[in-house]
């Protein structure tokens, strides 16, 4: 396969996205450690942490090709954890975190892993999935009306948002809230997982949050025309999409969202 990786920052920020790809396999990941807040119990923080997880999970996929890749992400989850349980309070419900997908390409086969909402879209002959675990979307929702209501460059906003994301943190990692990777390796359970023919797919798209918003937040395109740009066009031409939309709406009216501006991954991996 043939991989293509893109990733941008929000503007003044550090990149707390990671992707990174194996001659079998590819991973994403997109910090989630409520960064804004306060230091989640951790002194290395969101980046640090993807980025010693995606290292984590490059490694299994290239050293455990045998292993489930709900395995292989338990125990990178563990390793993290034994490297700063130490010097860091893994127990602090804001301890930094990441969503993840991950694609394995094996003999005849291509199977997945999607752990929170990143996105990933498989195109076969004839038929094409998004995958995406819509839990924290799904819960985030009945909480966010107050941060929403309200501009995004404003002091109310930012009480709103640290409100929010104190009630989000009560339903991370709990039966009946949403998943995500911090330091439970029974996180990697509640993943999303499957497998498609590999002699169908076409080609891999897995997008961090940010990178997906013309489609899942904006709703500027829909995945088969977002999809088409990408194949198409390259992966730059979402960027600038992204970019430009989240330029276009500064204050956060047309679409009210936590970060007017978020860190944008993709990875697109082309079989033809």
């Amino acid at each position: 396969m043939r991989v293509t990786i893109a990733t941008e920052p929000a503007p003044g920020h550090e990149n707390e996205d990671f992707a990174a790809a194996t001659a079998n396999g590819v991973v994403l990941l997109d910090g989630a450690g409520l960064s804004g807040v306060d230091d989640g119990g951790c002194i290395h923080g969101v980046a640090w942490y993807v980025r010693r997880l995606g290292a984590e999970l490059i490694a299994g996929l290239a050293h455990q090709p045998s292993s489930s890749l709900a395995q292989i992400l338990a125990d990178a989850i563990d390793h993290v954890a034994a490297s700063h349980n130490t010097t860091c309070d893994l127990n602090h419900p804001g301890t930094p975190s990441s969503t993840v997908v991950m694609v394995a390409a094996d003999g005849f086969r291509l199977r997945y892993l999607v752990l929170a909402d990143s996105v990933l879209v498989i195109k076969e002959l004839g038929n094409q999935h998004v995958i995406s675990d819509g839990r924290e979307a799904d819960t985030g929702r009945r909480h966010r009306g107050a941060m929403d209501a309200v501009p995004a460059d404003t002091a109310a906003h930012d009480d709103a948002r640290r409100a929010y994301v104190e009630t989000l943190r009560a339903y991370r990692n709990h039966p009946g809230g949403f998943w995500v990777a911090a330091a439970d390796p029974q996180a990697a359970s509640e993943a999303l997982t499957g497998e498609v023919d590999r002699s169908r797919a076409e080609w891999l798209l897995l997008l961090s949050d940010g990178a997906s918003r013309p489609a899942d937040r904006f709703g500027l395109m829909t995945w088969d025309e977002l999809a088409e740009l990408v194949s198409t066009t390259g992966c730059s031409a979402l960027l600038r999409k992204v970019r430009d939309a989240e330029n276009s709406d500064p204050r956060g009216r047309r679409w009210p969202r936590g970060k007017i501006h978020d860190d944008a991954t993709i990875v697109y991996c082309d079989f033809r």
